[in-house]
């Protein structure tokens, strides 16, 4: 058989997102919290203002898709570079939205928590599935990333109704958060329910912890926070990301037949 028509067919049977595994969940809890940090860096540190932070992020974020929809195949680098873009700019048009316009975390809760939920209705409607290893046409991975985009903006603003609002704090967030993940994970050993629900459950739930573990590390100690410099914090968290990218093998999911 050649070669090179069987390298292709193997190519073809891949999607150009990653496949789940724990190395995966690792590294989506470490970019959701260099999101925030990242974000609040831009935003507060370097005063430039929601408005404005959320403009730069954005041209990053659109300028990433862009060149991850263009790939033919699945680059660990530029898939991740993707998530950190959507974990800022959600980040900060969260908090625009919440603080500036005056909506309010339960607010902007309920409404993204809506579009989140419209959008992988009509994707469901559209294509008949929004399991990732269905991400394997241009219009799959509108949805995806479209999908992405309302889970890591709800992140933020569930992340601070939970601390602020609900009045649990940082730390009280990060349990709670981190309990609804466990029961997450003992549902897919030990029930039934659907694996794709179940993912989509656990890529919500992974951002608002991110977001209270980002806040707890960069918030005043008057606060509730450990007043660490979000410029290092955001460092160390881009560095650790960096290292598992160039010190662990990562492959594409495979596709859905």
């Amino acid at each position: 058989m050649n070669p090179t028509f069987t390298a292709q067919r193997a190519d073809d049977a891949l999607t150009k997102v990653p496949a789940v595994t724990l190395l995966f969940w690792i590294i989506k809890i470490a970019a959701t919290t260099l999101g925030e940090t990242a974000g609040d860096a831009l935003s507060m540190s370097l005063n430039l203002g929601y408005l404005t932070s959320t403009g730069i992020f954005a041209v990053i974020f659109l300028a990433a898709v862009t060149a991850q929809m263009r790939a033919r195949q699945f680059h660990p680098w530029l898939y991740w570079t993707t998530i950190i873009a959507t974990t800022t700019v959600g980040t900060t048009m969260a908090d625009f939205f919440d603080r500036s316009l005056g909506i309010g975390y339960s607010g902007g809760t309920a409404i993204l928590l809506g579009l989140l939920l419209a959008s992988l209705w009509t994707w469901r409607r559209t294509l008949g599935s929004v399991s990732v290893q269905s991400v394997s046409s241009p219009t799959a991975e509108v949805f995806y990333w479209v999908t992405i985009m309302f889970s890591q903006t709800l992140g933020t603003a569930l992340g601070d109704w939970t601390a602020d609002t609900a009045g649990l704090g940082y730390a009280g967030g990060a349990m709670i958060f981190s309990a609804l993940l466990t029961l997450v994970v003992l549902a897919y050993f030990k029930t039934r329910i659907s694996r794709t629900a179940l993912f989509w459950a656990a890529f919500v739930l992974t951002r608002p912890l991110g977001a209270v573990v980002g806040d707890y590390l960069d918030k005043p100690i008057s606060a509730g926070g450990l007043a660490l410099s979000r410029f290092s914090a955001s460092a160390a968290l881009l560095a650790f990301i960096a290292f598992t990218l160039m010190a662990f093998k990562h492959r594409a999911s495979a596709k859905a037949h």
